[in-house]
């Protein structure tokens, strides 16, 4: 066999594709991947409630952290200007919605003393008031008692 001849079987050997006219072919060493859209690089924003039904806050507390208005600020709760609810007063919080108005409303709001219950009914019991230094509702008992002894 000539030296010609090896290099035809040499040549076989390494390109398959030669004789058939072909040329080299290149296949994929890595798969295709798509684009993904901001990369990943942007944190969550941590939103959602942050304190549940019966848990005591204090002034300040952020109870819901929000984009829009899911819930709304009750009673003794503010709205900051990102839609942040926050407690105004020391207390319990209550989640509720209010019958007969809106019936999608969600409302979220602080009770005094842990078993109330919200919405608060004004006729009977009064309007639901904190001040930091005196409790109104205790100086009224102990002031009809009085009134009642002294009968």
């Amino acid at each position: 066999m000539s030296l010609q001849g090896l290099w035809r079987c040499a040549e076989l050997l390494r390109n398959p594709f030669k004789p058939a006219g072909l040329g080299s072919i290149r296949t994929a060493t890595k798969r295709a991947g798509g684009t993904v859209n901001n990369h990943g690089g942007s944190p969550g924003k941590r939103l959602g409630v942050k304190k549940f039904s019966d848990e005591f806050v204090i002034p300040g507390n952020i109870l819901v952290r929000q984009r829009g208005t899911v819930f709304h600020p009750g009673q003794h709760v503010k709205m900051g200007r990102d839609h942040t609810l926050y407690a105004m007063v020391p207390g319990y919080v209550r989640f509720y919605k209010v019958p007969g108005s809106r019936k999608d409303r969600k409302y979220v709001g602080i009770v005094l003393n842990k078993g109330e219950k919200l919405p608060r009914d004004e006729k009977n019991l009064g309007r639901s008031r904190f001040f930091g230094l005196v409790d109104l509702n205790q100086f009224n008992k102990e002031a009809t008692a009085e009134v009642a002894a002294s009968s």
